[in-house]
């Protein structure tokens, strides 16, 4: 299957119920190891609202979410400095907090959320990414829960965008 998004054109990288699947295993791993410690759930956007909700529904206890919002990319890469735009709130001092994120590619923008939320002194932090860019990441902090491992390609879908266009699909797909 191929869309195409402004001026490029995508083919199907994994239909929804492969994402559903992945999102359950997640979510189990997140409830077995944090429902006792009341994480405070805090995704970023615009990227990870799809995942997080499918995510929250998933979890078998009921998460305290606050979004925040942290961007380093313009078009299809990144502007090599990112900005705060919504930064974590004061609640999460001495909670556990897990960043929810929908990629990690070369975790600069993961960086600069770490040394913020940090400045809050939580009592813990997680980081849960539905996909991951070995090849791209250039940081050396540990990816708690993680759905997939991806080659180095441009997607989008499943809140994943190129200049805010083609987040609402429900599957990934992959430039063509």
């Amino acid at each position: 299957m191929m869309i195409r998004v402004n001026d490029i054109d995508f083919k199907l990288y994994m239909p929804e119920s492969e994402i559903q699947k992945e999102v359950a295993r997640m979510a189990a791993e997140i409830s077995r190891d944090l429902k006792e410690r009341n994480p405070l759930f805090c995704p970023t956007l615009t990227g990870s609202f799809m995942f997080m909700a499918d995510l929250a529904r998933a979890l078998d206890f009921d998460a305290e979410t606050y979004f925040v919002k942290y961007t380093s990319y313009i078009g299809m890469q990144s502007s090599g400095s990112v900005r705060s735009e919504l930064p974590f709130p004061e609640k999460c001092r001495g909670r556990h907090v897990v960043i929810v994120e929908d990629i990690v590619d070369t975790g600069l923008t993961m960086k600069a959320m770490l040394q913020a939320l940090q400045q809050l002194e939580p009592a813990g932090i997680s980081i849960a990414s539905f996909l991951f860019k070995p090849t791209s990441f250039q940081m050396d902090f540990k990816i708690d829960y993680l759905g997939r491992s991806i080659p180095d390609d441009f997607i989008l879908g499943y809140g994943l965008d190129y200049d805010n266009y083609g987040r609402c699909y429900r599957d990934i797909y992959v430039k063509a």
